[in-house]
């Protein structure tokens, strides 16, 4: 672990290293509402706590799997509400772990999209070498 700043807190270069996302991005996520700086500097620098670094990495993971920014907010939000409050009574715990499932579903099924494209892109690439390879004894 990093120890930052002032070693709790981190600035936006450090995070965009963290987390492979650009600064523009880590930028664009707080303007959107999906990720706010835990604090400023004096100098008014953004500064990012783990919480914050845990965060971009949801959003990090999601992004390819196609979901909109609209669906990572409401998954950030209903996991904060989950960690954050004791006082959720049986039924509100339970909406938000079905909203929580829904997206475990969602991401499932796209995986599974993703691995019949990976083997398609793979199987590709597999015909065009042995197409080389054929040509390239053939014709020498």
């Amino acid at each position: 672990m990093t120890a930052g700043v002032d070693g709790k807190h981190m600035q936006i270069g450090e995070v965009a290293a963290r987390t492979e996302l650009s600064l523009r991005t880590i930028r664009h996520y707080e303007e959107t509402g999906l990720v706010t700086p835990s604090a400023r500097s004096q100098g008014g620098f953004r500064l990012y706590t783990e919480n914050d670094v845990a965060r971009l990495m949801v959003i990090r993971r999601m992004k390819p799997l196609g979901f909109t920014l609209d669906q990572m907010r409401d998954l950030l939000e209903a996991t904060d509400r989950l960690d954050a409050d004791d006082t959720l009574d049986a039924h509100e715990r339970q909406a938000l772990l079905d909203r929580v499932r829904g997206y475990e579903q969602a991401a499932t099924e796209q995986v599974e999209k993703l691995r019949v494209q990976l083997a398609r892109a793979e199987d590709f690439a597999r015909t065009l070498h042995t197409r080389l390879e054929h040509d390239s004894t053939a014709h020498p």
